[in-house]
């Protein structure tokens, strides 16, 4: 197994995460917030497919599907069409609503972006200075990494946030949102 394999193996269980996330679930589920401070699955899975996108975009020295291909648009949401949720605040985060099939949609066209960068690249690629903002300066091994670091930790926390949802005691939410 060659360096593109094992990251394009990462980049396929964040998807996988994602879809049995968000698979089943209506739009009230994915913008449920189990506080008022909380992120909410869309948010969480809106801005994991996002940082991925913009990296990518970086490393590919293209547009973003998100301005590029319609994305922002079919989103329709009240937020500049550049923001990726860094920084974000939970008024902010309330804004971040969209279908399960527009979420998934989005994040499969992501995926396969990034599937097929990987699979042209080789392991003297991963070499690269892709920042010198840093020090030591980020080579895109870095950088794929810690996309698939930061892609892992929210959606898991977006998976957290469903299995919380399926199990919702009665007298603090009526029923469960999830069956």
């Amino acid at each position: 197994m060659n360096s593109a394999e094992i990251l394009t193996d990462a980049f396929d269980r964040i998807r996988g995460v994602v879809h049995d996330t968000v698979d089943g679930l209506d739009e009230d589920a994915l913008k449920h917030r189990l506080d008022p401070g909380a992120n909410t699955i869309a948010w969480l899975v809106w801005h994991l497919t996002r940082v991925q996108d913009e990296h990518l975009a970086e490393l590919r020295a293209t547009e973003s599907l998100w301005t590029g291909r319609g994305w922002y648009e079919r989103f329709d949401l009240p937020i500049d069409r550049n923001a990726t949720g860094y920084g974000d605040t939970p008024a902010d985060v309330a804004l971040i609503s969209a279908p399960p099939e527009l979420l998934t949609g989005y994040h499969d066209a992501v995926h396969t972006r990034t599937v097929r960068f990987l699979g042209a690249l080789h392991d003297r690629d991963l070499d690269a200075i892709v920042d010198t903002n840093w020090d030591p300066p980020v080579t895109m091994g870095v950088r794929l990494v810690s996309v698939i670091a930061d892609d892992l930790q929210h959606a898991g926390q977006a998976a957290f946030i469903r299995g919380a949802l399926t199990r919702a005691p009665a007298g603090r939410t009526g029923t469960a949102i999830v069956r």
